[in-house]
């Protein structure tokens, strides 16, 4: 599940630019260090599991691209022996070509992404992971004066904490984008970086790993933001975000937001009821719920330069911390439909036997494939849009 496209990352908080490029990661991970020979197998086991599109496959222009970038490598200092190990079982990926060319610029109201950012399951979670790992959030606060439920928040939203950490070899993901992408000079800039990272000697080849655009670990940190903001939090000489440990990746979150001018015992805002004022007030959506942000709003945006995608973060670390749901309703969509009206409707639609594979308000396309099939039943255009005479026929 994607919920914003991401914008290009920031290496200091000086520029203008943010931290990344793509989309959430959420493939699964699940390996950790292990010894040498067992390295192979983790590779292999990582190949195995990944959609035929995403395995390596047989490309003479990439084959030629790799060898002219392996010299502008070695001038950048990357060794021989890194390079050998880096793309010792790397290739042309081109699932991740389609995937980058088939980005598809969208809106997604705030309600809509509400409902996913902090449904109640991700709410639930990141209790249950604050609860874990509280002893971790509380030294980082006092490390960083980042607060606990704003890191564990962007560590919900960035990986579900850690669930979808992604699986897809970053040396070939970065290399096939900076050989056949639409940013090419981009990702070879991050395809140093990742080489670069395999010669400080943080994380093997074979275990660094990520999104299908390159984006790594609990925190989804592409190549160059590791290697501005990553933390050694353990102190066992590596800063591993990939790891089953989430505390080095935390810890990087909460450097990158403290480097970004974090204010510490400052809120990153609130819903503003009725004319409370205080701070700046945004209403991303017409008639919905208005916010009073803070500087420290601006720094999350650091992170996504999204207004969704903060007010997301904010409101899940609330949640987490004991807060409730938004008190302002939403207005009813386009279509005249309440978030109710619309779980309403994809329950009916399920319950008929038309799978709209959640049932969360959120119209989305497995909702509209279930909306168009229920409509060929019943001889009416299959236009895929909900309506609330199709909540009526189907008895909601």
């Amino acid at each position: 599940m994607t919920l914003t496209r991401h914008r290009t990352h920031a290496p200091s908080p000086s520029s203008a630019l943010t931290r990344r490029t793509v989309g959430l990661g959420l493939m699964t991970l699940g390996l950790t260090g292990c010894a040498s020979g067992g390295l192979v197998d983790a590779y292999a086991t990582t190949s195995a599991s990944l959609a035929p599109d995403l395995r390596p496959t047989a490309n003479s222009g990439y084959d030629g691209w790799v060898a002219a970038f392996q010299g502008r490598a070695m001038s950048q200092g990357i060794s021989q022996s890194v390079l050998d190990a880096g793309f010792a079982n790397a290739g042309f990926l081109p699932g991740v070509v389609a995937r980058d060319r088939n980005q598809t610029e969208f809106t997604r109201t705030l309600e809509d992404y509400l409902a996913i950012a902090a449904s109640d399951e991700r709410v639930r979670n990141g209790r249950a992971a604050y609860r874990t790992y509280r002893s971790v959030f509380d030294r980082l606060e006092q490390t960083y004066g980042v607060d606990g439920p704003i890191i564990a928040a962007i560590w919900g939203l960035e990986s579900s904490y850690g669930e979808r950490r992604g699986n897809i070899p970053v040396i070939s993901s970065t290399s096939t984008l900076a050989f056949d992408g639409r940013r090419g000079r981009f990702f070879e800039q991050q395809l140093v970086a990742a080489l670069r990272i395999l010669q400080n000697g943080d994380i093997t080849a074979p275990l660094l790993t990520g999104s299908w655009a390159g984006a790594m670990g609990h925190t989804q940190f592409i190549p160059t933001s590791y290697e501005a903001f990553a933390v050694d939090f353990t102190g066992d000489g590596r800063r591993d975000i990939w790891s089953d440990d989430p505390s080095d990746a935390l810890a990087s979150a909460a450097a990158y937001l403290q480097r970004n001018g974090w204010t510490a015992g400052t809120r990153w805002g609130r819903e503003a009821i009725g004319g409370a004022g205080g701070g700046r007030i945004i209403q991303p959506q017409a008639g919905g719920p208005r916010f009073a942000v803070t500087d420290n709003f601006r720094v999350i945006k650091r992170y996504n330069n999204s207004d969704s995608y903060a007010i997301g973060v904010g409101h899940l670390a609330d949640r987490i911390a004991g807060g409730g749901p938004l008190q302002t309703p939403f207005p009813p969509d386009a279509n005249g439909m309440t978030k109710a009206d619309r779980v309403a409707l994809q329950q009916a639609l399920t319950d008929a036997g038309f799978d709209t594979d959640g049932v969360d308000g959120v119209i989305g396309p497995n909702s509209r494939r279930a909306i168009s099939a229920y409509q060929q039943s019943i001889g009416v255009p299959a236009t895929g849009d909900p309506s609330l005479d199709l909540l009526r026929r189907l008895g909601g």
